[in-house]
């Protein structure tokens, strides 16, 4: 099995025995696709606010911040594009953005961890700014997944919550 092999596996079960299980147990008026975009407009914010930090606090002009506001614009034309195709997402149908974002999904992973190293080592001034940097990466992270997970029909995730409620009664879980 080569490397991309295990990484796509990784993925899939990323995708499907962490955040498909939460998916399934939101509320019925809050599906994850919904909760997703709401994390990926929250990565946006944030990513946001850790540009201006820096260039508020004076660690950073506006021309050297220029790098970080173009890619703050990727961030958001992503956001957009999601948005624009977010009709496609049908309760019961099989979720186009989990194949669209299959290359996107893993690739977030290790840009989130280095944020959080970023964040962890950075020196007293830069700090806050790089927080919120890395927040903004755990939360796209979060949200790009959430926003792959399949929709269920409401019937089939009442009687998935029935299933779990008998067998926590029953001591299997």
């Amino acid at each position: 099995m080569s490397f991309g092999d295990r990484i796509n596996q990784f993925d899939v079960w990323l995708l499907d025995r962490v955040f498909q299980p939460f998916a399934d147990r939101l509320p019925e008026r809050l599906p994850a696709m919904a909760l997703g975009m709401s994390f990926q407009f929250g990565a946006i914010m944030l990513s946001a606010a850790s540009i201006i930090a820096m260039i508020v606090v004076g660690h950073m002009s506006i021309s050297d911040a220029m790098f970080n506001v173009l890619v703050w614009c990727l961030g958001l034309a992503f956001y957009v594009g999601i948005n624009r195709v977010r009709p496609l997402v049908r309760p019961g149908h099989m979720n186009p953005l989990r194949v669209m974002l299959s290359g996107m999904r893993p690739l977030s992973i290790p840009f989130a961890i280095y944020a959080l190293y970023q964040g962890a080592s950075a020196p007293p001034h830069f700090e806050i700014a790089l927080w919120f940097n890395s927040l903004a990466n755990v939360i796209f992270v979060a949200g790009i997944y959430l926003i792959s997970c399949e929709v269920r029909p409401p019937g089939h995730r009442q009687a998935a919550r029935a299933r779990f409620g008998r067998m926590q009664e029953q001591g299997g879980l």
